[in-house]
This record gives C-alpha cells, sequence and structure tokens, in this order.
C-alpha cells in the first residue's frame, strides 16, 4: 500500500474483483477536515490488523497534512487517496472502495472519521462479515445523551421510507457509516448506476444493494456526536438529497414489488 495522489480509478479494473468468498478485508475511512479525531481512528483500525485506506475529500490544509503524516508512518498498511475538489461522503466512499478492490481486497470496512463509531466493534464486524461473506453488515446504532433530538426524528422518517421502499423491515438502520460491504456486489452496482455522492449515499447503496438480493445483517453499535464536534451534514441541502432519493427510490420500488415481495417466501443469498 501507499500515497497516492488522484482519486481516479479507471472502471476496467472493476472486474479484477475476485470471488467474494475469499476474505480479504480493509478498511476505507472518508475524511474530510476531521484532523483531531482521525488519528484515533486509524490507530483502532491499525490495531486490529486491517490495512486503510483513506481519501481525502480535498480537506484543509491543516487535515491533509495530519494525513500525509500518517500515511507517511505506516506505508505498508495506509494508502493515502486524495479528490482535487469535495465530492462528499459518498464520493470518497466509492473513490475507497474502487482503488481496495483493484487491488485485491474482497471486503471493504466502512468508518468514519469523526470517532463517532464504536471501534471496539470492528472484530465482531469482521466475523460477521467472514461467515457470510455476500452479506452486507450494517451498523444499528445505539445513541447516548450527545445525539441531536432533531437528528434521531429525522433518521426515523428516512427509516419508514426505506422500509417502503424495501417492502421490509430487514434495514434496521440506512444511515450509519459504520458497515461492511461485500466489493463485487457494490462494484457491480457502481458499475451499472451511479450512485448519489453526498449524504444520500449511505442509504440509496443499502436499499440498492438490497433490491440486488445482497441479504443484510444488522448489528447493534455505539454511537456518539462526533468526538471532535464536526459534523458535515448540511440540513438544508442534503435533507434536500435524501428527500428526492426517497422519492426516486419509491418509483425504483413500485415495479421491483413483485419480485420484492416473493423474496419474502424465498430463501437470500448470503443469509447468515
Amino acid at each position: 500500500m501507499g500515497r497516492i495522489e488522484s482519486g481516479a480509478v479507471s472502471a476496467t479494473i472493476f472486474d479484477t474483483v475476485s470471488s467474494p468468498d475469499r476474505f480479504t478485508p480493509c478498511a476505507v475511512i472518508p475524511v474530510y477536515n476531521h484532523e483531531h479525531a482521525i488519528g484515533a481512528v486509524v490507530a483502532a483500525v491499525l490495531a486490529r490488523d486491517l490495512p486503510c485506506v483513506l481519501v481525502d475529500d480535498a480537506s484543509s490544509p491543516a487535515c491533509a497534512a495530519v494525513l500525509d503524516a500518517l500515511a507517511e508512518a505506516d506505508p505498508q498498511r495506509i494508502t493515502l487517496l486524495r479528490h482535487a475538489v469535495n465530492r462528499g461522503k459518498g464520493g470518497a466512499v466509492l473513490t475507497g472502495v474502487r482503488h481496495a478492490a483493484a487491488v485485491g481486497f474482497s471486503h471493504a470496512l466502512q468508518i468514519d472519521a469523526d470517532g463517532q463509531h464504536c471501534t471496539d466493534d470492528i472484530p465482531r464486524f469482521l466475523q460477521h462479515a467472514a461467515a457470510a461473506p455476500h452479506s452486507l453488515i450494517a451498523g444499528c446504532p445505539q445513541y447516548d445523551d450527545s445525539v441531536p433530538t432533531v437528528r434521531l426524528y429525522a433518521r426515523y422518517l428516512t427509516h419508514v421510507w426505506v422500509w417502503i421502499n424495501t417492502l421490509s423491515l430487514d434495514i434496521k438502520d440506512s444511515m450509519c457509516g459504520f458497515r461492511v460491504y461485500p466489493l463485487p456486489s457494490l462494484i457491480r452496482l457502481a458499475q451499472r448506476k451511479q450512485l448519489g455522492e453526498r449524504m444520500n449515499f449511505d442509504i440509496e447503496v443499502l436499499v440498492r444493494l438490497y433490491w440486488d438480493g445482497v441479504a443484510i445483517v444488522n448489528l447493534p453499535t455505539r454511537v456518539a456526536y462526533p468526538l471532535d464536534g464536526v459534523s458535515h451534514f448540511r440540513a438544508g441541502l442534503d435533507n434536500l438529497l435524501i428527500s428526492r432519493l426517497h422519492a426516486t427510490l419509491f418509483f425504483g420500488m413500485l415495479w421491483r414489488a413483485p419480485r420484492l415481495l416473493a423474496r419474502r417466501l424465498l430463501p437470500r443469498r448470503g443469509a447468515a
């Protein structure tokens, strides 16, 4: 692994992803101005012997310097990718998973850079992913008192729309950025569908992978808001993007409804 100054990855290398039954995971961490928290997150990931792909989404010079120092301190285990302009959380995750697939990893553990996720749960997430390599392991947040009340209520509204758009209750939480992706399934989806690159990404990718037949394993995990006090959620624009996404997914669900309902009666690929 090492440092790469461009986030661009050729689409042709998607084909290098090997069998999903092989389990070779890495961590993918999108970073935008979390210089005060990212060091602790990376240290926790490396402590679990997990290679790490950092994606600098056009951060400030201060944050970029911290990321440079992290990558230079452990070039064998840390790859640093860099966007010239900010593309959003989803864009950063996609850059990271494309690189991970290209160099041969089978799974990517996505975790946020702000320290809100419980890194002690990383081994548990990986154990479930290894046991069900075709499944997507999705964090189901258990909040402490630091969660903003308005944000909590808004999440429940999104949960309802996700349940409608999947015609199921199989996805307990679609907004938690702590999850393990089976890369072959995600890369195939990204090849055929342009996914949202902002805060709408986490919701869209989970629903569309579910539509594709990927089983969802929900794992409870403690979440705090956030370690460094920095949130990049933009109430106006991001809520607009998420609302538009729910409408788009609803109409996509309608013509998939017979197949989604039939799934309820049939065994699902990748179930744990």
